[in-house]
């Protein structure tokens, strides 16, 4: 593979910018047809605003021009890394995005890896005596994780956790004034963490558990650990050594397709938790009507997605060797 890596990550690359290129004008056009823009909502917020007032608004943004004037502007502040400006929140929108990067970041993070290794645990678990009365309580526990909406279970969590029995924080990041040592700040975020958290990894936790159950199933079956086990090898070394490292191909390869359903998760969690990242900052951008805003955290959301399906590519290759890099004979 390290052969191969750097014609295909050069590959790759050069795929990336027609990918992104074209998100970023589709993305355009289609809040091109949303109703109202952020002129509308400064004016609401006013409470009054007379005719000129609002058009001198439009012609300070920009707002007035043709769509077709706007778009070339747009495009033309992407060619030189300017994502414009929001007038709703009176910043850079690459200054706004960064500030609010890192909490999403932790976020995904945290969820992934719960799902990632209550799933691996419990499919492991069950695979090894399907049928029993652990894997049908696994299944119904599972299913019970599949179904429920994301926002029901974080609202029950809130009211559970935080509102009745008070182990938790109802919402935010961190604890309004805390200051102490970097030490007692990162338990506050930590505890800050659970509810949003978990709420995010329960569907993932579920799929990554019936995926791992089915794999492994079939990756016990094989000639090769029949093999290993004739020739004397452990049961712990046949499962971790032989059976676990082929049975994860499928959540790697899953893992990159839900990226782009892991954001749009962390919408819903975040504006529930009153977590600062950005799903709830773009959330924020639609109701403004914030549209420099929304389309600098969708292209910024394309650009996540496609590094990390490239990063997926690696990581299988680097599980299996028989996988090859394509590109990797360019």
């Amino acid at each position: 593979m390290s052969h191969g890596f750097l014609p295909f990550l050069r590959q790759r690359l050069l795929h990336v910018v027609p990918v992104v290129a074209g998100i970023a004008l589709l993305n355009f056009l289609v809040l091109q047809l949303a109703p109202g823009d952020v002129v509308d909502v400064l004016a609401g917020e006013a409470g009054a605003a007379t005719p000129e007032s609002m058009a001198a608004l439009r012609a300070q943004f920009g707002l007035d021009r043709s769509v077709i004037a706007q778009l070339g502007s747009y495009l033309w502040n992407l060619v030189h890394l300017d994502l414009g400006f929001s007038y709703r929140q009176n910043m850079p929108v690459f200054d706004l995005i960064i500030t609010r990067l890192p909490a999403t970041l932790l976020l995904m993070g945290l969820a992934i890896a719960i799902a990632l290794a209550v799933g691996v645990l419990l499919g492991m678990l069950t695979a090894l005596k399907p049928g029993s009365l652990f894997d049908h309580g696994v299944s119904v526990l599972v299913l019970f994780a599949y179904a429920m909406p994301t926002f029901w279970l974080g609202l029950m969590g809130l009211v559970l956790f935080a509102g009745k029995l008070g182990w938790l924080p109802a919402g935010g990041m961190t604890t309004v004034g805390l200051d102490q040592g970097w030490w007692a700040q990162v338990l506050d975020v930590a505890h800050h963490a659970v509810l949003p958290a978990l709420t995010l990894s329960t569907f993932y936790l579920a799929v990554y558990t019936r995926l791992m159950r089915g794999s492994m199933i079939e990756t016990l079956g094989a000639d090769f650990i029949r093999t290993a086990r004739a020739k004397g090898a452990s049961e712990p070394r046949v499962l971790f050594a032989h059976a676990l490292r082929n049975a994860s191909l499928p959540l790697v390869t899953m893992l990159g397709y839900q990226v782009a359903s892991l954001l749009s998760g962390a919408v819903l969690v975040e504006s529930v938790f009153s977590w600062p990242g950005l799903g709830r900052l773009a959330f924020e951008a639609i109701l403004a009507r914030d549209f420099n805003l929304l389309l600098g955290i969708l292209l910024l959301s394309s650009l996540l997605v496609t590094v990390i399906n490239i990063a997926v590519d690696l990581v299988t290759a680097l599980l299996d060797p028989r996988v090859e890099l394509q590109g990797a004979r360019a």
